[in-house]
């Protein structure tokens, strides 16, 4: 049992020296090796490797895209000394481990003071030149493609590159929302009452025209009643004159009768008249002439 000691001890060593010559790249990571604290090589290749103990450390860094996602909104001036509230956010990732490790000690947070005063710095020069309108809508994706192209150029210095700079939202100071929000108002208050003016003025042009055209109608339709009533009384003229001349007696007496019946409609009907009156003509030879009448 004494002599096992020795062994066990002996392969206890011989496995702390083996655990720290190897070590293991991720595919997804580079590793840099330093010797007595100087950059030694840069392994990039995944899998096993070989270090020497004590003399050598690894240090690992993420190969992958990350994201710098600023918690407070950066505030800008824009043309006309318009401020606004931009939130934004990054997408980068270390391309070179080396350069990265130089400039900012390979420490995560210096990459991310880094790309956010860089970041800033780009925006207020492009939102300096342009109106809110345009930051806001009008050309948003070509400034955020210069912002993306200016940033990237400044990081590659410090083994960076920027995939992407998007902006979250683009709102006003609360010390400026409520008078820009007055003035918008007023001036959908002000197309709306040209609008208005608009319409009503139209309106009046159609509801002229409909009279006018209605004027017309009913001119046209009273003259083509006019014109159709003087045909009928001139056929009618012309039907009862042909009656007439065929039969004048005969024509004298239907039309007397016809007027009789009119106007003694009803039992109440009075008429004065002179006996000799041309109207009671037929009844005055009715009277004067029993056996014609029977």
């Amino acid at each position: 049992m004494r002599a096992l000691g020795p062994i066990v001890a002996a392969v206890v060593v011989v496995l702390l020296l083996v655990s720290g010559t190897l070590y293991t790249v991720d595919q997804r990571q580079h590793a840099i090796v330093f010797q007595l604290g100087e950059i030694k090589e840069v392994v990039k290749t995944p899998g096993l490797h070989v270090k020497w103990p004590l003399l050598q450390n690894v240090r690992l860094f993420d190969m992958r895209i990350l994201t710098f996602d600023d918690a407070e909104p950066l505030r800008f001036l824009t043309q006309g000394n318009q401020p606004v509230l931009v939130d934004s956010f990054v997408k980068w990732r270390i391309v070179d481990a080396k350069t990265y490790y130089v400039s900012v000690q390979g420490a995560e947070f210096g990459a991310m003071t880094r790309i956010k005063q860089t970041v800033a710095g780009v925006l207020r020069d492009e939102f300096g030149v342009r109106t809110t309108h345009d930051v806001v809508s009008g050309e948003r994706d070509h400034i955020m493609a210069r912002v993306r192209d200016k940033v990237d150029q400044d990081l590659k210095r410090i083994g960076v590159e920027i995939i992407d700079v998007r902006l979250k939202r683009v709102d006003l100071p609360p010390d400026v929302s409520e008078s820009v929000y007055r003035r918008m108002e007023a001036e959908r208050k002000r197309i709306a009452n040209d609008r208005r003016a608009t319409g009503a003025a139209e309106a009046e042009k159609i509801r002229a025209d409909a009279d006018r055209q209605r004027e017309i109608i009913v001119a046209e339709a009273y003259r083509d009643a006019q014109r159709t009533r003087g045909e009928g009384d001139a056929k009618s003229a012309a039907i009862y004159a042909a009656a007439f001349n065929q039969n004048p007696e005969f024509f004298a007496f239907y039309r007397s009768m016809d007027a009789y019946r009119s106007v003694f409609r009803g039992r109440n009907d009075l008429m004065l008249l002179e006996s000799n009156s041309d109207f009671l003509r037929y009844f005055r030879d009715s009277l004067g002439k029993p056996s014609q009448r029977r």
